[in-house]
């Protein structure tokens, strides 16, 4: 049972190209603030925009640096989103589970250094995951230590697009999914009559962890994408109202997207595939 004195911490961490950010990002954490304190067991205490780093290699991905500086723009006056640019800075691209396991490590240390050591997993060496959630979630073990139920859960915040490229050959690792799903949970914003629910029942790991799986309704549709953003802007039309205003004039003043950004990584294999694939092969 829920400690009726106590709601459980949740820290809403979104991940991806952010390219450029838009009010849709932005209304995703609304949409899940306001489902958590709806629920009376959960209270959000932040919110974190992670852009991914340029060794995405994703087609049409402009700088990491004007990435973040949009996002940061965009999140001003927000009390309670903010952006890091961790991900962003690494030289390397990094899967989605070591960023979560970062941010979940910052929470546990007040000063954490700025490395990878931060993104080992949750468990300890020598010990199987299944053993683990006991220790992440507060809500299963009354005899656990004040220190290790006061920290907050770090949740991946996404959209149904998200939760289905899944399933897509080498995107992702299984274990990654499996870790992602059990040791910190999904938040899914989804349209109302989205097949989000079929794909999790057609997932043997996604079901496993269902309870761990929050859907949130979108009923208010909003369907602003960064690929629509960049259509617009390369055809000269307005962007004006689909995303802050800050970041409008960001890209007006950079001159940030046009043809030739949109060719950028045209033909690069994108850097999850190419790893998984090769080390599916060894």
């Amino acid at each position: 049972m829920e400690d009726p004195d106590k709601k459980t911490e949740v820290v809403l961490l979104a991940c991806g190209s952010f390219n450029p950010i838009t009010n849709m990002h932005l209304r995703l954490f609304e949409l899940a603030k306001d489902y958590f304190n709806e629920t009376g067991k959960y209270k959000v205490i932040k919110g974190i925009i992670s852009p991914v780093g340029d060794a995405y290699k994703k087609k049409g991905l402009i700088s990491a640096n004007h990435r973040v500086a949009m996002a940061k723009l965009a999140t001003k006056n927000s009390d309670w989103v903010e952006v890091d640019d961790w991900e962003s800075s690494q030289s390397e691209w990094l899967e989605t589970l070591k960023v979560l396991r970062y941010h979940h490590q910052k929470l546990l240390s007040p000063e954490p250094t700025n490395s990878l050591q931060n993104a080992l997993p949750l468990t300890k060496p020598g010990r199987k995951r299944k053993q683990e959630p006991n220790r992440h979630d507060p809500v299963k073990k009354k005899s656990q230590s004040p220190d290790i139920k006061s920290v907050p859960q770090v949740k991946l915040l996404c959209g149904s697009d998200m939760l289905e490229s899944f399933g897509i050959p080498n995107l992702w690792k299984l274990e990654d999914i499996a870790e992602i799903v059990e040791n910190h949970g999904l938040v899914c914003i989804s349209r109302a009559g989205n097949n989000v629910q079929k794909f999790i029942y057609e997932s043997d790991i996604l079901w496993r962890h269902k309870n761990n799986i929050h859907l949130v309704e979108e009923w208010i549709t909003n369907d602003i994408s960064s690929t629509k953003i960049r259509r617009a802007l390369r055809r000269g039309q307005s962007i004006r109202y689909l995303v802050p205003d800050v970041v409008q004039a960001y890209i007006e003043k950079h001159d940030l997207y046009s043809p030739e950004s949109e060719d950028r990584n045209a033909g690069v294999v994108l850097a999850p595939l190419q790893k998984n694939a090769s080390d599916s092969k060894n």
